[in-house]
């Protein structure tokens, strides 16, 4: 080892030795984690929700390069009918409260709490709702965004091929 070797300065300082640093996500982990990021802000999403008893509120909160974040409120009783999200992906957060996802023939149900995510694949359908007696507020992210919601029959809620996919803090994945 050459002891006459010294680096004036601090490396790390050096833009060109660091790798890019993500400006978005790209992954569906990543995607989770941003929605856990924005979930942990409270300030910032909480002045924004309101409550609309004749349909559910929603807002866009951010966009980036082919993906969208949405904040939506329940209140007790809403929900989004059958669906599924045409050709994107997603994650679905509950941020305050509780809602119920019902997917598959026989509407098998998920109860998700604060914190709880789902993440899906395009195609899969699902029905989500606020079977609480209390509000509740989620947050979607859908990439690439969100073009198209087709409504399906109750009965085959989840009967699509695309599986919601385990994996984020609770395989508790996405909804609507």
């Amino acid at each position: 080892m050459n002891s006459d070797v010294q680096i004036a300065g601090d490396p790390l300082a050096i833009p060109h030795l660091l790798p890019p640093v993500a400006a978005h996500p790209s992954t569906v982990s990543a995607f989770a984690g941003l929605a856990r990021t924005i979930a942990a802000d409270r300030d910032g999403w909480a002045p924004l929700v309101q409550y609309d008893a004749t349909s559910r509120w929603y807002h866009r909160l951010r966009t980036g390069p082919g993906y969208e974040v949405w904040l939506l409120s329940w209140v007790p009783g809403q929900g989004s009918g059958a669906h599924d999200h045409g050709r994107s992906s997603g994650v679905l957060t509950v941020l305050q409260g509780e809602l119920t996802e019902r997917v598959g023939h026989h509407g098998t149900r998920h109860t998700l709490t604060a914190g709880a995510q789902r993440v899906f694949a395009p195609g899969y359908v699902h029905d989500v709702v606020n079977d609480s007696l209390e509000p509740a507020v989620s947050l979607h992210i859908y990439f690439p965004g969100l073009t198209e919601m087709p409504l399906h029959p109750t009965q085959n809620a989840g009967s699509a091929a695309a599986p919601a996919l385990d994996g984020v803090n609770a395989l508790d994945v996405l909804g609507g």
